[in-house]
């Protein structure tokens, strides 16, 4: 088992910047992708990065790519997700998910969920 607890969340003003952490305890990230994701306020779950905890490799929704960072923190045992020049469309819950090995853009492809940590961006 996996549990994830996201952080980091909170109300920034359009064109600022927020970072998330997400920290797993109970088994570490090895062999694991793990993603993040977010719901909209009315809307369904969207994809919006993933990496690849063994190699590192990275994936972007294309609303984001150029403006959001995925990392993983090793000393941690966390990933990261620094998010720039926000904007009010990014306004979500943003939740951390992982999955065994390969990573799905589907939310349904993920077996473990954190708790979700709120981000707002005030126009």
């Amino acid at each position: 088992q996996v549990q994830l607890v996201e952080s980091g969340g909170g109300l920034v003003q359009a064109g600022g910047s927020l970072k998330l952490s997400c920290a797993a305890s109970g088994r570490p990230f090895t062999t694991y992708a793990v993603g993040w994701f977010r719901q909209p306020p009315g809307k369904e779950r969207e994809f919006v990065a993933a990496i690849l905890w063994t190699g590192g490799s990275t994936y972007y929704a294309d609303s984001v790519k150029g403006r959001f960072t995925i990392s993983r923190d090793t000393a941690k045992g966390a990933v990261d997700l620094q998010m720039n020049s926000l904007k009010s469309d990014d306004t979500a819950v943003y939740y951390c998910a992982a999955r065994r090995f390969v990573y799905r853009t589907t939310p349904g492809d993920y077996n473990y969920w954190g708790q979700g940590t709120q981000v707002t961006v005030s126009s």
